[in-house]
């Protein structure tokens, strides 16, 4: 297995954890979370600013209903913070498709990565609050507006560096509804489909 494995994931599918046993039964790097801490480290800014805007386009702040205004000389003016930490880890990201096959889960990693093999998981609204709320005690409604709104800042971060439609079919090589296959199923048809592009 030569190629990179991208996972794009509705909040809740089980995306993660689908991507985390691929790499397992590969036996291959799994990077989610990771990429954050390397493009901290390799681009010095703090690692709680990348957490803050990781997969999130901000809107640009507003005082007394008036855009805040930037000093021309600095170096904000030239390039927005969320566009700086795209950036930042899109190199990781690169770094980490020349090292060789691994696992990366979402962050545009399939539109930066250009010849690797890239998944979209899905699955039910009722499944997925149901699987949340196994992880974080929440009623459903609060959890199923949660849901929505990850989703939503997700799509948006997407198509805002990508240009490309968030879970479109023809975005990926492999789309797979968890709520339906299951987390192992999930599993073995991607590893199905990789030994027959070999």
């Amino acid at each position: 297995m030569k190629k990179v494995i991208t996972i794009s994931r509705e909040f809740g599918s089980g995306g993660r954890e689908i991507g985390f046993r691929l790499a397992e039964k590969l036996e291959i790097p799994f990077y989610d979370k990771e990429i954050i801490s390397m493009a901290a480290e390799d681009s010095n800014i703090a690692e709680d600013v990348f957490h803050a805007h990781d997969e999130i386009i901000r809107q640009p702040e507003r005082v007394d209903h008036k855009y805040v205004s930037v000093d021309p000389f600095s170096v904000l003016y030239e390039v927005p913070v969320q566009d700086q930490l795209f950036m930042a880890q899109s190199q990781i990201i690169r770094r980490l498709e020349q090292a060789g096959p691994c696992v990366i889960i979402g962050r545009c990693s399939d539109f930066i990565v250009e010849d690797g093999f890239h998944v979209f998981i899905c699955g039910s609204m009722k499944k997925r609050v149901e699987r949340m709320q196994q992880l974080k005690q929440e009623n459903a409604r609060k959890m199923e507006v949660r849901i929505r709104e990850i989703d939503q800042r997700r799509r948006d971060y997407y198509q805002y560096y990508s240009g490309n439609e968030w879970g479109n079919p023809r975005n990926y090589h492999l789309s797979l509804n968890s709520s339906r296959l299951g987390i192992e199923r999930c599993v073995e048809m991607i590893l199905a489909c990789l030994n027959v592009e070999e």
